[in-house]
């Protein structure tokens, strides 16, 4: 099936406006990162994470208020599905005597109300630090055998146009995760998930950049007197059918598994949704367009040296 054949799409010529737009969701992704920062999940922060259900009438705030005293210190209790609520602590003590104040606190305060624990999650703070840092080695690994594995089959000028690519679509991704924390009706606290979300853009984002650069590699070599940047446009336009039937088939799953996975999925999926979005853009007009201005500034030297 190709839905987009014999196409001949410009999509070099408009390079710089996707410099633009591409530079402007960065910039604004630093900006919020900066400002608003991420919401930390209890993998990363250490603490106790419950999921009560039958308290969730008083509201969220409500329920906050009641056992800030009785815990010391500020809970954070959002709505976990239609009626659950998920509370953050990061009180220590025993996970029994947490739960007992939790229950007891919110029966007492909002008589009528039923709560019950019905999940647990507990990380220590050292366990919690071991788990960022490992998170972090992982996503820059990643980004070095990359750049490693497209240096060996192509040459170093794709690898650094793969990898500034993945950069981009990781920093997108966690900019709109830093300001949509918080307003929208499901968590998109960072944790190990979400980090395995992002392995995963990476892995998608590559295979896609890659697939594109052999068609490169290959008209080169048919089209020898052709130049570069009408060479990229045609290798562009020769894979776009495979571009756009792979990513919307995978964007459709995801869909679905963003409606009817449930809460806990709800997180992952919209990174994915998010990241394979941007990764199938930067495909063609970040990791190309970088090749292409980098051979640009090469030629330049040669023609200065003579």
């Amino acid at each position: 099936m190709r839905i987009f054949e014999n196409t001949h799409f410009p999509f070099v010529k408009h390079r710089k406006k996707a410099y633009v737009f591409s530079g402007a969701l960065m910039l604004l992704s630093v900006v919020s990162l900066m400002t608003r920062g991420l919401e930390l999940g209890i993998d990363f922060t250490g603490g106790m994470e419950l999921v009560v259900s039958g308290a969730s009438a008083p509201g969220a705030t409500a329920v906050r208020e009641a056992l800030t005293p009785a815990l010391g210190s500020e809970p954070e209790v959002k709505t976990f599905g239609e009626s659950d609520l998920l509370i953050r602590v990061a009180a220590e003590g025993e996970i029994t005597e947490v739960q007992q104040r939790i229950i007891e606190t919110i029966r007492q305060r909002f008589p009528g109300t039923q709560p019950a624990i019905v999940q647990t999650d507990v990380v220590g703070p050292r366990f919690a630090e071991d788990l960022k840092q490992a998170a972090l080695y992982s996503v820059l690994g990643a980004m070095l055998v990359i750049f490693v594995y497209i240096l060996i089959r192509f040459e170093w000028r794709f690898g650094l146009g793969a990898v500034v690519a993945l950069f981009h679509d990781i920093l997108i991704t966690l900019g709109l995760f830093s300001f949509l924390h918080g307003w929208l009706p499901f968590s998109l606290a960072i944790d190990q998930t979400i980090i395995a979300a992002f392995l995963t853009i990476a892995g998608y984002s590559v295979n896609d950049t890659v697939i594109v650069f052999d068609r490169i590699r290959e008209y080169t070599t048919i089209f020898k007197t052709t130049p570069f940047e009408e060479v990229v446009d045609r290798s562009i336009n020769a894979t776009l059918s495979r571009t756009i039937i792979t990513s919307g088939s995978t964007l459709l799953v995801i869909l679905v598994l963003f409606i009817f996975g449930g809460e806990v999925l709800k997180g992952f999926t919209f990174a994915l949704l998010v990241g394979i979005g941007i990764g199938t853009y930067s495909s063609i007009f970040v990791a190309s367009p970088i090749v292409i201005e980098l051979k640009r500034a090469r030629r330049q030297r040669l023609a200065v040296a003579r």
